[in-house]
């Protein structure tokens, strides 16, 4: 037996040890009872305002080609003729159809009754996919636009300062500026408009910080993606009603905001995947029960996984890849019903039970590349003597909580665990982390 293996042996017998007793005292001094602390209170926010009066009769919806009066006709052909001039390249031939006086008919114009005007007006912009080219200036077009409601102009080639009066567009709940050419500071006026549910800048060029008033606005899904992000994520993280989050891809650094607890009334997923995040995962995290995807694969995290992560009863999707976590893999973990895919590999893992092994057969759970003896496909026990043989890495704020399950977990059961047989739809926030396709 190598002397390399046998010192790796003592040193994870002595770590077991260490990892075991962080939430106990030292003797002889008493160690004080814990009690286990309630889902903190969602952030209060006012409920979200009516489009038009309740009881007020509307339009219905016309035809497109006999829509009768257009609302804003001549200011709406306009600016589609100013914006059809500076369109250098149009791939998939929308300007030829913007032609006469009738806005409804235009290729990725959409109409529909404006609420407090009682006519049919533009409701809707679709440019998704377009691959226009030129000198277009987003904020300048849409402000031409005062009925609009959605605006999607994902890959294209859209530019920028967005100004303060995005606030006046009364309707506007849903804006889509994804893979465009859109660079500086985080885009503070857009939140402005108050009615936003739905909110995509992924892959643009901002850069800097992002502000606390993000996680306050009532947004519904949220991605900031592949950007150029950086420094702490605000600490109001928790207050975003957001049911879809992704802050992946970015440069963010420090640890995730304890206060990501408060969002379990509708958080379902969020990613923090490929950012330089450090410190160690918040048992806050157990109450967000609705949760069915956490990825914080590839960033610098550590320490071990708390227990309250057995509360994640909704949970289908976990990747902690590519960190430096360490310490058993909680069987409670391991016990959630729902679990499809949890990846744990590249880490330091150094012990798994019977409920893991039986989702490691049944190809729901991966955990190569730790340091599990008995277990193929692992670190080489000189690696993982390294990185025990380092005290730094083990040092976590709040130890006492990683015992913390503020929930009845799953019981055992060790029943036999199969392969899943049921197809689980790409995950909404993994699709919005697709690249762009060129442009």
């Amino acid at each position: 037996m190598s002397t390399t293996f046998l010192l790796f042996t003592l040193l994870l017998q002595t770590f077991s040890l260490d990892v075991l007793g962080q939430a106990k005292c030292p003797p002889p001094r008493a160690c004080p009872l814990v009690s286990v602390p309630v889902a903190p209170p969602p952030f209060v926010r006012p409920p979200r305002p009516s489009f038009y009066p309740r009881g007020r009769h509307l339009l219905p919806r016309q035809p497109i080609r006999n829509p009768g009066p257009l609302a804003n006709r001549a200011q709406i052909l306009f600016i589609t003729q100013e914006l059809k001039r500076n369109i250098t390249f149009d791939p998939n031939s929308y300007t030829p159809t913007w032609v006469g006086n009738n806005y409804c008919t235009f290729k990725g114009f959409y109409c529909d009754t404006v609420p407090d005007r009682n006519i049919t007006g533009l409701a809707g912009i679709d440019f998704s996919g377009a691959g226009f080219r030129g000198n277009l200036n987003f904020y300048r077009f849409i402000m031409n636009l005062p009925d609009i409601a959605i605006f999607h102009v994902n890959t294209n080639n859209f530019s920028g300062v967005i100004g303060a009066g995005l606030s006046s567009l009364r309707y506007l709940y849903e804006v889509d500026l994804s893979n465009n050419k859109f660079m500086g500071v985080f885009p503070l006026n857009v939140l402005g408009a108050t009615k936003l549910t739905f909110i995509d800048i992924r892959f643009n060029s901002y850069l800097g910080t992002v502000p606390d008033l993000l996680f306050n606005a009532d947004t519904d899904i949220l991605f900031i993606n592949n950007n150029g992000f950086n420094q702490r994520i605000p600490a109001n993280f928790g207050n975003t009603p957001a049911r879809y989050l992704t802050v992946a891809n970015n440069r963010f650094t420090g640890s995730i905001p304890t206060s990501i607890g408060r969002a379990w009334r509708t958080l379902t997923e969020v990613l923090f995947l490929g950012n330089r995040l450090t410190g160690c995962l918040p048992y806050e995290i157990g109450y967000l029960t609705r949760m069915t995807v956490f990825d914080v694969g590839t960033n610098l995290l550590t320490g071990p996984i708390p227990r309250s992560f057995g509360c994640l009863q909704s949970l289908e999707f976990l990747n902690l890849a590519h960190n430096q976590f360490y310490g058993p893999v909680p069987e409670v973990l391991c016990r959630l019903r729902m679990a499809y895919n949890f990846t744990l590999t590249y880490n330091y893992f150094t012990q798994v039970g019977p409920e893991c092994l039986a989702l490691i057969k049944a190809g729901v759970l991966n955990v190569n590349r730790n340091c599990i003896m008995g277990l193929p496909f692992q670190r080489p026990v000189a690696e993982c003597t390294r990185f025990f043989s380092r005290r730094q890495p083990r040092v976590c704020p709040r130890p006492e909580t990683f015992s913390i399950t503020p929930c009845t977990p799953p019981a055992s059961t060790l029943r036999i665990r199969v392969a899943p047989t049921k197809t689980v739809p790409t995950p909404r926030t993994y699709q919005a982390l697709a690249p762009p396709p060129p442009m």
